[in-house]
Parts: structure tokens; sequence; C-alpha cells
């Protein structure tokens, strides 16, 4: 019995669990909130309102009853009007005045007053409570607003009468009486109506997220250009659809890089090993001098140097890119780092006709940084810039400290760089001159080596260059800790 009980109940539990029942429960439950606030405020405002309005009338007959006393304390004609006559011409909104004297003696009554109201009860009621009106019921079950107020007579005063007013106010009794029936009918057509298009609604602005789903579950790794269409979805779907399709742009970019990098490096790794081959071969095929052998083992020597270099810069990109990879700071002048790169390189600078200087900063640059890394960096820029500048060219070194960051600045007039080639400089093996880079035993790792680094320091590097004007290189890392301080 129990296990048939909880087989039943888990269509239920599995219905609580999704997003349509929860938004329709939602939405039946805010239009619940909703409906009941607005009706019980109309209400309210409602009752409010004929409470006002009932006040103000009995203010008005008793202000023209104590300005006739005041001022015409003998026009009975006037009062008669006021008291006896004007009520007759009411249908529907009738009241009842009595007037008595300083004795309690009747002056002028409403006609029909005795018949609608207890006056002993009325005596007791209104002359406990003055002004504003009490609620009172009649004998007839009539409900009424009563008071009861003094008026001066004469000017000056000669006595003290008083007035008792008495207002049928039984229309909007039955007016609030029919609006709490509505009240109660239009709650229970509610709790009817709302799940119903609660859920309608709910299914409807669901169907892209099931689109979606269905889409997602077609992509495979051999179908990543599978792509989910925003058109006619809500603006939150639409941008929700165009994250989902920049990730997947994201991930077949990737595997299109990491299939381009996977055949550069086979092709990179395969003509130095090719060559040490064929040196070897040539070599080994017949008797040679010991010159000639030593002129093979140079060669040989050669490529595998190329080949140590390749695989410590892919080594180097793969630590980078680890999440446990972390910096050895130190504090460094920078300043002094440039100068030291400039130094190394200023020989081969100077056999290339090329000028290699260091803009002096008038302070020292004191940063917390990798010195290894960033004077690696530089160098790979460096390194770059002399290989690409003619003859009669410069490349300047400058640095300086911002507010929040190191900038450190490589300046050349070397022959720069295409407007097209500048997205793709940090791509790995990419290069803008394929045999001149072979030649000069390049791998087009060293900007991809250059990002990767500053990656690790929280900073970035950026490149502008014109063709024939040269090129800038700009490294920019924000400081950590003390970062800078002026001895």
């Amino acid at each position: 019995m129990s296990w048939k009980l909880s087989s039943s109940l888990r269509p239920i539990l599995r219905l609580r669990r999704t997003l349509a029942f929860r938004l329709t429960v939602a939405y039946a439950l805010a239009g619940l909130f909703l409906v009941f606030l607005a009706t019980i405020s109309l209400y309210l405002l409602t009752v409010r309102q004929f409470e006002r309005s009932t006040g103000l009338f009995i203010a008005d007959k008793l202000h023209v009853l104590r300005t006739i006393l005041r001022d015409r304390p003998n026009d009975w004609d006037a009062l008669r009007e006021e008291v006896q006559l004007e009520t007759a011409a009411r249908r529907y909104e009738r009241f009842y005045i009595r007037l008595l004297d300083e004795q309690n003696k009747p002056l002028l009554t409403t006609p029909g007053m005795a018949e609608q109201l207890n006056l002993e009860q009325f005596e007791s009621q209104a002359g406990s409570h003055p002004s504003p009106a009490i609620p009172m019921k009649g004998r007839h079950g009539q409900a009424f607003r009563v008071t009861s107020a003094t008026a001066q007579v004469g000017f000056p005063a000669t006595q003290t009468d008083r007035i008792q007013i008495a207002v049928d106010v039984s229309q909007e009794e039955e007016f609030l009486a029919r609006y709490r029936l509505w009240f109660w009918a239009i709650l229970l057509g509610t709790l009817v109506i709302f799940p119903l298009a609660g859920y309608k609604i709910t299914r409807h602005g669901i169907r892209p997220i099931e689109e979606i789903s269905a889409t997602a579950r077609r992509i495979r790794s051999t179908n990543l250009r599978e792509r989910i269409l925003p058109e006619g979805y809500p603006f939150e779907l639409a941008s929700l659809a165009g994250t989902f399709n920049k990730m997947l742009d994201g991930l077949e970019e990737s595997f299109e890089r990491i299939s381009r990098f996977s055949a550069d490096i086979a092709h990179d790794l395969r003509t130095p090993v090719n060559n040490i081959r064929g040196e070897a071969e040539v070599g080994l095929a017949r008797a040679r001098t010991i010159n000639e052998y030593r002129d093979v083992l140079e060669s040989c020597l050669e490529e595998a140097v190329r080949l140590s270099d390749l695989v410590s810069n892919l080594l180097f990109l793969a630590r980078a890119e680890s999440p446990l990879a972390h910096l050895h700071r130190e504090r460094v002048n920078v300043v002094e780092l440039l100068s030291g790169v400039r130094d190394y390189y200023e020989a081969s600078a100077v056999e290339g006709g090329i000028s290699l200087s260091t803009s002096e900063s008038p302070e020292p640059v004191i940063a917390e940084l990798d010195r290894t890394l960033v004077q690696r960096a530089v160098s790979n820029l460096v390194s770059n810039a002399v290989a690409h500048t003619p003859p009669g060219g410069s490349v300047v070194l400058t640095t300086k400290a911002e507010p929040s960051a190191i900038r450190i600045e490589v300046v050349d007039t070397g022959v720069g760089i295409p407007a097209e080639a500048l997205p793709r400089v940090f791509d790995r093996f990419f290069r803008l001159d394929t045999s001149r880079s072979q030649a000069s035993g390049g791998t087009g790792l060293g900007l991809a080596i250059v990002q990767s680094i500053m990656l690790l320091h929280g900073g970035k590097v950026e490149i502008d260059s014109q063709i024939g004007r040269g090129t800038r290189a700009t490294l920019r890392m924000p400081l950590a800790n003390e970062a800078m301080t002026k001895s």
C-alpha cells in the first residue's frame, strides 16, 4: 500500500520540481495578491469617500442652521424650510433634523423622524458623541449617521439651542454589501483563472528554453557549427542564445586553433629533425675529413639548439596557462632592467646598423614583478624590433610609472605590420615572413610568450604599427602591493 502511494505521488513531486510548476504557482500567487490588494484598496477608498461625503453634508447643514439662528433667529420660515421641507424633496438620500431649545424641548422636527429613529437612543448616543457623525441603526434596520451640535441664537447670543441631524446611508451600505459579494466572487474566479493563465504563459515563455536545450543536445565535438537562432526570442533569452553562440564560436575557434597548433608543431618539429637526419645521412654517405665531420656536427648542433628552444618555449606556454602558475615577485628597478636588455642586444643592433637606446628616466622606477619573466618579454620585443628594422633605423626602450600601472614601450622604425595581421600577431606560430623567420631561427612564439607573461602579471600587451613607419609595443602591468617607490 505504501509503495502504491509513493508511486502515485511521484508525478506530483516531479511536477513540483519543474520550472513550469514553480512559475505557475508564482504567477497565481502574485495575481491573487494583486487582485486582493486592488479590490480591498478600492473598497476602503469607497468607504472613506462615503463617510467623507456624509460628513461634508452634515457639516454643511450645521453651518446653514447656525448661520440662520445667529443672523435671523426669528426667521422661522427659513428654519422650517431647512428642517421640514428640503428633506421631503429627497427620495433616496433622506435626512432628519431636530432643533431643541435649552430645556431640550423640540422647536422644529423633520416629519417622520420619530417613526424612523428611536429618539431616546439618538439622544443618548449623539449626546455622548458630539460631532463627528457616528453610526446608528433605525427602527426598521436602516443605517444612519447621526450627530449633535450646539448653535448660538442671536448676535450677541441670547440662548443656545441644540441641533440633531441624522442622515440615512442605507443606499451606501447596500452598495458596499454588493461590493463585498463581488469581491469574494472575483477572488474565487482569480483562484481558478490565474493558475490556468499562468500555466499557459509559462509554457509559452519556456518554449525557447526547450528549443535551446534541444539545440544544445545536438551539439557534439564534430558538430560545433550548430547555432541557436535567437530571432523572435524575448530579449533575455535572445541574449542567452547570443552568449551560447559566442561560447560555441569560442569552442570552434579553440578546436581550429588546436588543429592548427598541432599541425604547426608537427611542421616546426619535423623541419629541424629532417635537417638533422639529412646532415647525418650526408655525413655517413662516404668517408669524410675531420673538418667535414665538424661542419656536419655544427649543423646538427644548430638544429638541435633550435629544436630545444622550440620545446622550451612550448613548455613555458603550457606552464603559463596552468592555473597553478605563480610569479616570483621581487622589487626591480625597471630602468636598470631595460638597460640590461639594451646592453645584451647592442652588439647585434650595431652589426645591423641600428641605433638601440633607452630613454633615460629622471628617477628610478621600482616595481614588484618577476624579473626573469619581464626581462624575457622585453627581450622578445627587442629581438623582433631589431630583426625587422632596416639599417639606419632605431629602436628605443622607455618606461614610465603611471598612477596604477607600470608602462614599458619598445618603439622601432622598422617595416611595420599590416593592419590585417595585427589581430593575429599573438597567435602561436604566426609569422609575417615565414622564410625569414625560418632563416633567423624564429618560431613564431615570441609574442605569444610576451602575452602570456603579461597575463600572469595581470597586465596586457598592445601592438600599434604602420607599414613603413614602424611599430610600438606597449606592456602595461598593474602595481602589486607597494609596486612603485621613489628612492
